[in-house]
């Protein structure tokens, strides 16, 4: 498990909950506007925390915290999120899961585990342009399986998408409203540009945009809400 960061105190990240953040380097996908680029192209294992200071500082917080936030890159790349995912739930805590929904049997094992309290999966865009919006290749029926898992789970979810100019436009979010309708929450997320992404020539579509986009997937989604503006 490559342990690149650790936020100590997050009250943003896992809703209703205290938390931390911790964030696992390596990603499958390469989003141009991804903000997280150290970890998904720069790895660097000399800089890695190790599990045991990682579990040593949980212990401290047992009673203090109430979960864990596990982000990346892409946390269902490693083979062993299972077991890393279990010893955190055997101190007490509450676990989010962030994840591009590339890897449904790890999702589905978790979530049938009951190990994941909270998921919250990210839909690049309409399927046509997924692989423009990813950065790579990608499997569509392996999206569509986690929509899928995640809807019918039982589990506390959200979908959401970092929306960015000229990658999305209004059609494209009424479709990807289509594609998971029905859906318990759906988030569209404002871009802004860190100043370190993958790609170049984005742009925030602006809050009027945004709203728009808000109020075409509104008849598709019952619980649409904007973060960023």
């Amino acid at each position: 498990m490559q342990i690149q960061g650790l936020q100590k105190l997050t009250l943003l990240d896992f809703p209703g909950h205290t938390a931390c953040t911790v964030f696992l380097a390596g990603c499958n996908f390469r989003c141009p506007f991804c903000h997280n680029v150290p970890l998904v192209t720069e790895i660097h294992p000399e800089e890695a925390i190790s599990e045991d200071t990682f579990f040593s500082f949980l212990k401290k917080r047992c009673g203090t915290l109430d979960g864990v936030c596990i982000t990346g890159g892409e946390p269902l790349l490693y083979p062993d999120i299972e077991a890393f995912i279990r010893k955190i739930k055997a101190l007490g805590f509450l676990v989010k899961l962030d994840t591009n929904g590339s890897f449904p049997e790890r999702l589905g094992a978790l979530l049938e585990a009951k190990l994941a309290d909270y998921v919250a999966m990210d839909i690049k865009n309409c399927p046509e342009k997924y692989e423009l919006t990813a950065g790579c290749r990608v499997d569509l029926a392996a999206i569509q399986k986690s929509i899928s898992l995640l809807m019918e789970s039982g589990t506390d979810y959200e979908f959401r998408t970092t929306v960015a100019t000229p990658l999305h436009t209004e059609a494209d979010i009424e479709k990807i409203a289509e594609w998971i309708r029905g859906a318990k929450r759906y988030y569209l997320q404002n871009f802004v540009d860190s100043g370190n992404l993958i790609g170049e020539g984005l742009a925030s579509p602006g809050e009027e945009s945004m709203i728009r986009m808000r109020d075409r997937a509104l008849h598709l989604v019952p619980n649409v809400e904007l973060r960023g503006i």
